[in-house]
């Protein structure tokens, strides 16, 4: 399922298939208070705490990810009609919630309408890595970077269809920014996808990243080659910016507005029907209007590259 990556259960403690075992620190923090990180009327978000919110997760994920879109389920998540993998067990997970859904009665159970999975590197590093290991070559830029830069993988972020709006999507990533500097973390990245299969379908869009966001040659990050598709399939004078940010998928073009480098090589999913990208993004590469919105330090923030405009 995760082609050049391999699961040694003796070291990691992470059984491919059955029951999955929490660490003990992921255990633990069901006994901690619940840390809020930013509330919107009825909506919050925060870590799930325990692992029937995890399972409530994966319920959303399999809804959007197989119900939606092009996932093809094993006979595992049929049956549960969940979306789940081994990584899960060592992910932190963040939740959007509605604590006011009037679908339930007084007595009910907030119900998670978004969510994000988030790996710290010193957890990866005790397991087998990151998920997107598997597809691209992560642990050359790690070991380049080491012991400067703290590294965290982001991925599987979905939000429930009526909730699809920017007070839900501004939530997450308040999260996703309060959660990097909780752990002073200097670089993310992650897997973002185009849907489908055939990489020529979005030989436009591809191109455009490849000639306009492909990251430095310090930043770089190579698809491993048995998986690697070029994405340089158009000549950069043959492509409309406007028609290309079109194009994108929204959440390939956030990321870009947040000032994120795109990864060397597309790769295809053919579990979950898409082509992926890599995300780069070093948290000092943020476009300062960006950090401020979403919660920076004001050091940070004030430090940030001021040239860097947002993308129209």
């Amino acid at each position: 399922m995760f082609p050049g990556l391999t699961f040694r259960p003796g070291r990691a403690g992470l059984p491919f298939r059955g029951r999955r075992r929490f660490p003990v620190g992921s255990l633990s923090r069901r006994f901690q208070p619940t840390k809020i990180y930013g509330r919107s009327g009825s909506l919050e978000v925060r870590l799930a705490r325990k692992k029937s919110e995890i399972r409530r997760a994966q319920r959303l994920r399999y809804k959007v990810f197989y119900e939606e879109m092009s996932a093809t389920p094993n006979a595992l998540a049929l049956l549960s009609r969940r979306d789940e993998d081994a990584y899960d067990a060592i992910f932190d997970h963040l939740l959007v919630i509605d604590r006011a859904d009037p679908s339930k009665g007084r007595w009910r159970r907030s119900k998670v309408v978004g969510t994000y999975r988030v790996l710290r590197q010193e957890v990866a590093d005790l397991h087998d890595g990151f998920y997107a290991q598997g597809e691209f070559d992560i642990a050359a830029l790690i070991e380049a970077k080491s012991p400067d830069c703290s590294f965290m993988e982001a991925g599987r972020s979905c939000v429930l269809k009526p909730y699809r709006s920017r007070r839900t999507v501004e939530l997450l990533w308040q999260g996703i920014w309060s959660y990097v500097h909780e752990h002073d973390v200097d670089v993310m990245v992650g897997c973002a996808s185009f849907e489908g299969t055939d990489p020529a379908a979005h030989a436009y869009a591809l191109s455009f990243l490849h000639h306009t966001a492909l990251a430095p040659d310090e930043w770089r990050v190579r698809a491993h080659e048995h998986l690697r598709v070029d994405m340089n399939m158009m000549p950069a004078e043959a492509i409309s910016r406007r028609a290309a940010l079109k194009a994108l998928p929204p959440l390939i073009k956030g990321y870009l507005r947040l000032g994120a480098y795109i990864g060397d090589g597309a790769v295809i999913d053919h579990q979950f029907g898409t082509t992926d990208v890599l995300i780069i993004l070093p948290v000092k590469a943020i476009r300062s209007g960006y950090a401020a919105h979403y919660g920076a330090r004001q050091e940070l923030a004030s430090s940030l590259a001021p040239e860097l405009a947002p993308l129209n």
